[in-house]
């Protein structure tokens, strides 16, 4: 089968940042699925993964988020069969999905919306599990237009996760959302998402909160920049708020200080890794089947649309190096997909 992998860690650059090749197709184990592979979107975790792990010359395949169809099925299979479409952001323990076949457990596996196509699908699972994760299953806010009043502060509403996060909380919530963004065309598209207000994550947060009436928050989602922004988030969060993160070296940027400002205001903390679950290999993973259909009735509803914003193709070396570029700018808004295999 086609594969696109890269050998050794290099500069988005370089030509040979990524390589085509040709890979056995796998076997499904009990819980499989073998999905045809027809489109796959590319997250800042696939850059952080070229950029420091050298797989040392063997072909090592990136990518989490895929659509396609389920061509073969394992002998315990229970919630899909052949020729499902399906939509689902992998584990970051098996190989990638930037494959034209890949496996993945069917409990970490939604049906694929079907108002979308495969493009516009693959944009979502690892962003929408994120986000949804976060809110409900770490966070606790509570889903229902009238069940929870609290404000919420999206650091980073215009990037992959906080473009879904928008949406859920706006759309399946009561919170009052508040979404940062710094440039014109970022803060339009915040805007349709469902904020209902948008501050610039570039200059001070404590200021443009007290302007919009809000001089503490009581929920704070920092999906970018939780280091450079740590010690402010202590200074806004108001009294038995909530501070959910999920950048791993987002603690580093906490001082002392900021760490007693939070106990003093009884706050709690909360990671949010998407991939803990797929890593558990038990039951537990089944929370996102149940996500991802959820997710995508919603879609299929109205409610929810898809983040796709670029849309590339074919799935070769040359177009996932220019996905990477565009993800690795740092500039993209939404998610930037790429769809179908060379003829």
């Amino acid at each position: 089968m086609r594969a696109v992998a890269y050998l050794h860690p290099r500069p988005v650059t370089a030509a040979d940042a990524f390589v085509d090749v040709e890979m056995e197709k796998p076997a499904p184990g009990p819980r499989d699925l073998l999905v045809k592979v027809e489109a796959v979107s590319v997250n800042p975790v696939d850059v952080k993964t070229r950029a420091r792990t050298d797989p040392e010359g063997k072909p090592k395949v990136l990518g989490h988020d895929a659509a396609g169809t389920v061509v073969a099925i394992g002998s315990d299979v229970k919630l899909f069969r052949p020729g499902d479409a399906v939509f689902y952001a992998g584990s970051n323990v098996r190989p990638g999905t930037d494959a034209e076949f890949h496996l993945v457990d069917e409990r970490i596996a939604g049906h694929k919306p079907a108002s979308l196509d495969f493009a516009a699908a693959a944009a979502l699972p690892l962003t929408a599990l994120t986000a949804w994760e976060l809110l409900f299953d770490r966070i606790g806010v509570k889903q229902g237009s009238g069940a929870d009043r609290r404000s919420l502060l999206i650091i980073g509403g215009s990037g992959g996760v906080g473009s879904i996060a928008t949406q859920i909380a706006r759309q399946l919530t009561g919170l009052t959302v508040i979404a940062t963004a710094s440039r014109l065309e970022t803060v339009d598209w915040v805007r349709k998402l469902g904020a209902h207000h948008v501050i610039d994550h570039h200059q001070p947060l404590a200021p443009q909160l007290a302007a919009i009436g809000f001089p503490a928050v009581d929920i704070i989602t920092a999906f970018v920049g939780t280091k450079a922004h740590a010690p402010e988030l202590a200074d806004i969060l108001a009294n038995e708020g909530h501070i959910g993160m999920i950048e791993g070296d987002g603690p580093a940027g906490f001082r002392p200080e900021d760490f007693g400002k939070l106990f003093q205001k009884a706050a709690a903390l909360h990671f949010e890794l998407m991939f803990m679950r797929p890593r558990l290999g038990t039951d537990a993973m089944l929370r996102q089947h149940e996500i991802l259909d959820a997710v995508a009735k919603l879609v299929d509803a109205g409610k929810l649309r898809t983040t796709m914003t670029e849309r590339l193709g074919p799935i070769s070396a040359v177009t996932l190096r220019e996905a990477h570029a565009i993800v690795e700018s740092g500039k993209s808004i939404g998610k930037v997909v790429v769809a179908g295999w060379p003829a």
